[in-house]
């Protein structure tokens, strides 16, 4: 599976994990290319990987803040990006089940073996294409459409 996968500055050592993690599951990984700096801003990161996402069908998204809520907000701004914030297992598990997410946005500072679990979790879910789940899912792409 391709992943992309980006971070503020506050987030590269988790971010380095991660890709560790993920390519020792034979996974391809790219990086964002923006350079780090005391100054960089977490949502020029959730720009750059969620239009990656966006024109890599199939892909998905991770991005690393210090709660992965800011990411998550600037993540969704992007049409087509079903961005989720998620501490648990389960979050991860039934945003791909149910809402077809494709970009797990999480937070530095939780236990590093819980964010390994919550990614492959995210990763090895896939969408249930249950009918009222496609419908909602539908009714999100109606809304970022202006319908």
């Amino acid at each position: 599976m391709k992943i992309f996968i980006g971070t503020d500055h506050r987030g590269i050592e988790v971010e380095k994990n991660i890709v560790e993690y993920l390519k020792n599951k034979n996974h391809e990984i790219i990086e964002s290319r923006i350079e780090h700096s005391d100054a960089d801003d977490y949502v020029d990161f959730a720009k750059e990987i969620s239009l990656n996402v966006i024109n890599n069908p199939g892909s998905i998204g991770i991005l690393i803040c210090g709660t992965g809520i800011g990411m998550s907000i600037a993540a969704n701004k992007i049409k087509g990006i079903r961005a989720a914030r998620c501490v648990s297992v389960e979050d991860a598990y039934y945003t791909r089940l149910d809402n077809d997410s494709n970009v797990l946005c999480l937070g530095y500072n939780s236990e590093l073996n819980t964010l390994f679990e919550i990614v492959n979790t995210f990763i090895n879910t896939s969408f249930s294409n249950a009918e009222r789940h496609t419908r909602r899912v539908n009714k999100i792409k109606e809304l970022e459409s202006g319908e």
